[in-house]
């Protein structure tokens, strides 16, 4: 992980593995002067010894379309999104992102900002972008003692994230699954993961921001806001617990500690992961699923759920995510975790997987049953840890507060059998949600969604572009067969609880596919939106931050 920020307060240095070639940038690895896998520093930061060296910041580089690399940085995971910006800015600190926003601002130029580029909308693309701020190599991830909190930068990965912390300190933060996603997307929507159940949403442990913001003057600067309840830039810290990226400022660095934590040990202010899991891998066959079977399975693990996401149940360190795939797949999976440090937690897993597959009539085959160190099966978890350079993909998502209607499971069934599609690589990932998670009163995030025991997201891949119509045809249709009764959307109600801002979906803008008469922002934010709109307002009141489904000025 690399040192790009020497202004906060608090100089580090790095240590370098290796040497270079004459010339050339030795590999980084460590951050806070610590090397991963070493004692972590302290308060006074760590002592000089062989090996380390200081390091200038990363940057800035400005890539033009005429620049060889051009290419490679206008788009992001999703081949349908490829933009056609007149620069890309290349940042390595937190001056740089104030730079390149005052060059856009005083140009009348549109930015946007990508980090992991995981977005899945063309918010960092479309043709209005003329500037983006890549924040890729602002990726250090580290523990600063002034404030007692540990620092992500955006460009970090979750999976570097999840090693450096727990390398060095021993905690985690309940971050996503898929390793690639950057850190700067991931939390401010409000990311979720398999230690979400035991210790609740990212944001829940966000302690402040480091943010670029440009005033009603039209200058850029730095802040930093905190959860404290003396600090006037409160509702700027809030405001960046859910509500997406790219709406209201470039954070450059977040800061993370447990609400309650104290002391000075960092190894206390962010949760401790299981030493150990029991990890689980069943698959279903098409062959002999019928509908009755395929809606059993469905319905039991709705209903389990239902049972079980009760904070302090004791399958609280459980996580899963039943994956029915199109018909055209062959098969379906079951991917389940849990600690294997709690009590009983081998016969819990069996349980489970006993209760999900009860009265379907079909066996399934087990892939892999195993226990294995957490860090291996966090950073290996089964999932797409590389983009493929020719996928194109949609997606949708849901959340739910009680399992799945008759309806709904009919849909499924219907849409996911479909004989005139085929798309092998057409899943809903459906997870098992709530426990820490509904502890925090919907207001205290932006996350309003406090009470939901499944979420859902659906996605369909697929490489050639001459297949666009047809997935993006098949995924609308099914998503507004499932929810017919509220829309075509899952608009809050006794059983849905709208939708899930980092799974993006400009169709929730559009009459065409969302008829519920529930706007997009509600569906996301619910009456979360109006305080939004206030912080927007005092936080951005030229509108520099913008996008399809950016926080719009209130009036």
């Amino acid at each position: 992980m690399r040192d790009n920020s020497r202004d906060a307060g608090y100089p580090r240095r790095r240590f370098l593995a290796g040497t270079a070639a004459a010339g050339a940038t030795a590999a980084v690895i460590g951050t806070v002067g610590t090397l991963p896998g070493a004692p972590p520093a302290t308060a006074t930061g760590a002592a000089e010894g062989a090996g380390e060296a200081v390091v200038p910041a990363f940057g800035p580089v400005t890539v033009k379309p005429s620049d060889r690399r051009y290419p490679d940085l206008v788009w992001g995971t999703n081949r349908r999104w490829v933009g056609t910006p007149d620069s890309v800015r290349l940042v390595g600190t937190a001056d740089h992102v104030v730079a390149a926003v005052q060059e856009a601002v005083d140009s009348g130029r549109q930015l946007a900002v990508r980090s992991g580029g995981h977005c899945y909308e063309d918010f960092v693309t479309g043709d209005g972008v003329r500037l983006v701020i890549d924040m890729s190599a602002m990726d250090e991830v580290g523990y600063d003692p002034g404030r007692r909190a540990f620092f992500i930068e955006p460009g970090a990965r979750l999976g570097d994230a999840y090693r450096v912390l727990y390398k060095g300190w021993g905690v985690t933060i309940p971050g996503g699954t898929c390793p690639t996603v950057g850190a700067g997307g991931h939390i401010v929507g409000g990311g979720y993961g398999a230690l979400a159940r035991l210790h609740g949403l990212v944001v829940d442990h966000l302690y402040g921001v480091e943010a670029v913001v440009v005033d009603r003057d039209g200058k850029a600067r730095k802040v930093v806001a905190t959860r404290e309840e003396t600090d006037p830039n409160r509702d700027l810290l809030w405001a960046h617990t859910g509500a997406g990226g790219g709406t209201l400022a470039v954070v450059t660095k977040y800061l993370m500690r447990s609400p309650g934590a104290s002391g000075a040990d960092p190894a206390k202010l962010l949760p401790q992961p299981p030493s150990e899991l029991h990890v689980s891998t069943v698959t279903w066959s098409w062959d002999r699923m019928t509908e009755a079977a395929f809606t059993t399975i469905l319905r039991n693990f709705g209903q389990w759920c239902e049972r079980n996401s009760a904070p302090g149940s004791p399958y609280a360190s459980l996580f899963s995510q039943l994956k029915p795939a199109h018909r055209s797949a062959g098969s379906f999976s079951m991917t389940t975790q849990i600690d294997a440090g709690a009590p009983n937690s081998a016969k819990l897993l069996d349980d489970f997987l006993a209760a999900v597959n009860k009265d379907s009539g079909v066996d399934y085959r087990v892939d892999d049953r195993r226990t294995i160190a957490w860090l291996h099966a966090t950073t290996y978890w089964p999932g797409f840890t590389a983009p493929d350079p020719t996928t194109r993909f949609k997606a949708k998502s849901a959340y739910m507060r009680k399992g799945f209607p008759e309806a709904q499971l009919k849909a499924f069934y219907k849409h996911l059998s479909r004989t005139d599609f085929q798309g092998p690589m057409s899943v809903v990932m459906i997870s098992t949600y709530g426990g820490r998670i509904n502890t925090v009163a919907p207001a205290a995030t932006v996350v309003p969604q406090r009470d939901s025991v499944l979420k859902l997201h659906y996605i369909t891949f697929w490489q050639n572009a001459a297949d666009d119509a047809r997935h993006l045809s098949w995924i609308r249709e099914f998503y507004q067969d499932v929810y017919a009764a509220t829309g075509g959307v899952p608009a809050p109600g006794d059983v849905t609880d709208g939708c899930f801002v980092n799974y993006a979906d400009v169709d929730l803008n559009s009459p065409q596919w969302n008829g519920s008469g529930v706007p997009w922002h509600e569906l996301y934010f619910k009456g979360n939106y109006r305080k939004l709109q206030t912080v927007k307002a005092q936080w951005d009141p030229k509108n520099v931050f913008r996008h399809a489904q950016a926080i719009r000025l209130p009036g």
